[in-house]
Formats: C-alpha cells, sequence, structure tokens
C-alpha cells in the first residue's frame, strides 16, 4: 500500500508491528535516515541492538547471499519482542530476491525494512511494495517537515506542545535547516528547556538555533528583486564577513529569478505559478515572491537571468576582478533595473 506524506508522519510514530514490511525511499538519504531510524526505534523500542532483535543487511550482503535477507526472517532469537531485518539501499536489481522474502513472510516473523534512492513510478520494487495488501512503501521528498511531524518530535524529546508564536518560529526554521540540522536543534531546545516549567516561547527556539547566513543571503537577494539598492552594500559585507562565497550567492540569486521567472511565465498567473513551484516555496515568501514576479514581468526577468549567467561565468573564469566586487555590481544593476520596471 503506499502512504501519502500525511499519513506517513502518523504512522512512522505509531508504526503496525504486525506488518510485514515498509519501503522507505527518496532523494535525500539524511530524510530518509531519519524516518528509517524513527520507525525502527518506534517498532522494536529501547536495547533492540543489545537484545539482538535488529539484523542490518546491506544490498552487498544480499548478492552475496541469495537467502540471506528470508533467512534474517525467519531467524528466531534469544531475546522476546518484535525483531527487525534492516536492508539498505535496496534496488530494483535485488528485486526478486527481496520480494521472494516478502512473499515468505509469516506472522511472527521479523518485520523487513528497506531503504532505498529515489524509485520511479515503474520501479518494481516500488509496484511491488505499492500494490500489496499488508506492506508499505513511503515517499520522503524534499519538503520540510509540517506541523505534525514538528509535534511528534517535540513530543519525542518531552517539550510538549507549542503555542502559536512558538509554533511559527520552528516552521521557519524547518525550511531554513537540512532535517538532520532540525531535529538536532530540537534536542538542543529540550536540553535547554530541561529544568524550566515555562511554556517553549519563540526566544527559547531562537536561543538554540544554528547562526545561518541564509537568512541574510534571502534578505539580501529579496532586497535586489524589490530595488532596494542602499541595502545591498551592507547586507553584502556582513556575508562576506561571515565567509559567504560570491559564487555560492550567484547561484542562489539565479534559483531566486528562475522561480520568478517560472511564476511570471504561468498562464493563470504569477500567484498560482508560485505555488506550483517545486520545491515549495515557504509559505511566509509566497505572496512577496508573486509580487515580485508580477513586477518584473516574463520578458525583463529573462534579461536578469541572461545578467546572472554572466556574472557565474565571469565567476569561474581566469579574471582577475574582485569576484565580491563584480557579484555586487551585478547585484546593483539588477536593482536599478528592478526600479526602472514601471
Amino acid at each position: 500500500m503506499k502512504l501519502s506524506p500525511r499519513d506517513a508522519a502518523g504512522y512512522f510514530a505509531r508504526p503496525d508491528p504486525d506488518r510485514p514490511g515498509l519501503l522507505i525511499y527518496g532523494n535525500d538519504a539524511m530524510r530518509v535516515a531519519l524516518k528509517r531510524q524513527q520507525v525502527i526505534a518506534a517498532l522494536l523500542g529501547p536495547n533492540a541492538e543489545e537484545e539482538m532483535r535488529l539484523t542490518r543487511l546491506s544490498a552487498a550482503d544480499l548478492r552475496a547471499d541469495t537467502a540471506a535477507l528470508t533467512d534474517a526472517v525467519k531467524a528466531r532469537g534469544f531475546f522476546p519482542g518484535p525483531r527487525v531485518v534492516f536492508l539498505e539501499d535496496a534496488t530494483d536489481a535485488l528485486s526478486d530476491k527481496i520480494l521472494g522474502a516478502l512473499a515468505d513472510w509469516q506472522k511472527g516473523d521479523a518485520q523487513i525494512v528497506l531503504t532505498a534512492r529515489q524509485l520511479p513510478p515503474k520501479s518494481a520494487l516500488r509496484k511491488a511494495f505499492e500494490a500489496h495488501p499488508e506492506a508499505y512503501a513511503v515517499g520522503i521528498y524534499d519538503d520540510p517537515p509540517g506541523r505534525p511531524e514538528i509535534e511528534s518530535m517535540l513530543t519525542q524529546a518531552g517539550l510538549g506542545q507549542a503555542d502559536r508564536a512558538a509554533m511559527g518560529t520552528l516552521l521557519d526554521l524547518s525550511t531554513a535547516l537540512d532535517p538532520g540540522d532540525f531535529r538536532q536543534t530540537v534536542e538542543k531546545i529540550a536540553l535547554y528547556k530541561l529544568d524550566d516549567p515555562a511554556p517553549l516561547s519563540p526566544e527559547d527556539i531562537l536561543a538554540c538555533a544554528p547562526r545561518s547566513t541564509e537568512a541574510e543571503a534571502d534578505a539580501l537577494i529579496h532586497a535586489v528583486a524589490e530595488a532596494k539598492t542602499v541595502e545591498i552594500g551592507p547586507l553584502m559585507q556582513r556575508l562576506q564577513a561571515q565567509g559567504m562565497t560570491p559564487v555560492t550567492l550567484c547561484i542562489a540569486a539565479t534559483r531566486h529569478f528562475r522561480q520568478l521567472h517560472a511564476a511570471a511565465a504561468d498562464p493563470d498567473g504569477a500567484a498560482s505559478g508560485i505555488n506550483r513551484l517545486r520545491p515549495p516555496v515557504h509559505f511566509k515568501a509566497r505572496d512577496r515572491m508573486a509580487r515580485q514576479a508580477q513586477a518584473w514581468g516574463m520578458h525583463r526577468l529573462e534579461q536578469a537571468l541572461g545578467l546572472l549567467i554572466d556574472t557565474d561565468l565571469k565567476l569561474r573564469s581566469a579574471q582577475r576582478a574582485p569576484q565580491m566586487a563584480l557579484v555586487e555590481r551585478s547585484f546593483i544593476r539588477l536593482a536599478v533595473m528592478a526600479s526602472r520596471r514601471t
């Protein structure tokens, strides 16, 4: 059966121990690994490793011994309790061996948990798990964690429920951090609040959040797109002091203007175009970006992208001009273009 992202969040927190198998796949190995860790911990509880109720197999193990998965699923341990056989990096090349073990599964056998890279809809492994009446297949995408997932993290960390202001801060933070960094930040907040009975506040979260240059980089690019020329120099000086490279800034600006161009070219309007972008734009930036796309227009955005691509080529060439100054000059030219758009 195929689990939707919404249903998957609940299932990872409370998995069914009587299911024969679970396939987790996705492009981001860190996101897939975090989900796998969560579901195995929920299935087995503490001390599973010490009690040998978790068996780990690799794709190489299964290629070397075609019966390795079936043998591990059928094996009986010395300790009572549920068991899991975890196979990492599953591929369609191993589908016959994996699906054979799944077909032989009986109640009381170890549950099969597989992780894989992104699998296309035609993948034999994905199709088999999605069509199976008892097993599950879950695709993990690059969207930031939503409210239910964050609430689950808070509960696991012993932080309880967050009020509206604190949850809003956490949602913003989840879009700025990688999933592993975000989970570590939640754990850090739990330690910070260990002896503090007061409710979780935005100030608590910000005190534990990693200092990231991404927010200032976003502010710089928005300033460029909105013709706020006077803000460009100070923001670039701060980012340079924090170690941001010119190439990184140019790439970020190019990505932003590509998104604006795609939105401006949408036949249903810029607002609809922003909502259709993948990966999705954070909800707090959607209206702002829609206004930028509408104000610039598709053809002027094409000119802006041409300027950014030329800048990127110069940064990667053997020219001797100071690279940060080159990027700053291009950003100022874009801001001037924005100021003349009307």
